[in-house]
């Protein structure tokens, strides 16, 4: 059975990713979960503030690989699948899906996301800091979309949340198995598990690229991953990073 990187439990951090970063630029491998039970200055992708209310999930995998980056960005499809296994423990499963590509939601709305940042490690190869913020007790007001919380979908016969590091504990053991699936097996199996739960591969989308919009019509993923969208004028564009919003155009 894979076995789970031990945690760190802090009282409070400016950010998991930034403690994990300081630790490998120090030297450190890991692996090793870095989770706080506040944030004040968490990040989400583009650089977007990540509320750290007590009572949410902040957590950060410190680890090393000596895969090339591209092939190390995969980890981030790994990660999604974890916290919608944590999810699946507490709310009942049909709620929980993935959007494109590591947004994890329930009912809908986004109740966690994934922030996967990387650089060179003094002992060579790359570190890799796979933050995790998950929505457990609460969800963030005044979002451009609507978010959850777990608190607020719990299954019958679940009485509350779990605690930050009974969650902490939970996701390192369901990482833990789909990081050796992934070691393992290859990529395949990992992405056939993710388009399993994915939602709206197939329909209208609109990616947000930097200084550019997109629209047109999601034709699934490459096998590396990469959103296939198909443009108004028949072109193909592929989408390895970005915000993408499903079932519109605009």
């Amino acid at each position: 059975m894979a076995s789970a990187a031990p945690v760190l439990l802090l009282d409070q951090t400016d950010s998991t990713n930034a403690e994990a970063r300081r630790r490998a630029e120090a030297g450190e491998t890991g692996p090793l979960w870095i989770v706080a039970r506040r944030q004040s200055a968490g990040r989400g992708r583009r650089g977007r503030a990540w509320e750290g209310d007590a009572g949410n999930l902040f957590a950060t995998l410190l680890t090393t690989t000596r895969r090339p980056p591209a092939e190390a960005a995969q980890v981030t499809f790994v990660a999604a699948l974890a916290v919608a296994d944590l999810l699946d423990a507490f709310a009942p499963p049909s709620l929980v899906s993935i959007k494109w590509p590591n947004d994890v939601m329930l009912a809908g709305d986004k109740a966690a996301g994934v922030l996967v940042e990387s650089g060179g490690h003094p002992g060579g190869g790359l570190w890799l800091a796979v933050g995790v913020g998950v929505n457990l007790a609460h969800a963030p007001e005044g979002m451009e979309r609507p978010a959850a919380a777990l608190a607020q979908h719990l299954a019958a016969g679940v009485a509350a949340v779990p605690g930050v590091e009974a969650a902490a504990r939970r996701l390192a053991e369901a990482f833990a198995v789909w990081l050796e699936r992934w070691e393992r097996l290859g990529f395949e199996p990992v992405l056939d598990a993710w388009r399993a739960r994915a939602a709206g591969l197939h329909g209208p989308a609109t990616a947000r690229l930097g200084h550019e919009t997109v629209e047109g019509r999601a034709e699934g993923v490459t096998p590396d991953g990469a959103l296939k969208l198909r443009l108004a004028d028949g072109r193909l564009r592929l989408i390895s990073a970005g915000d993408v919003f499903f079932g519109e155009a605009g």
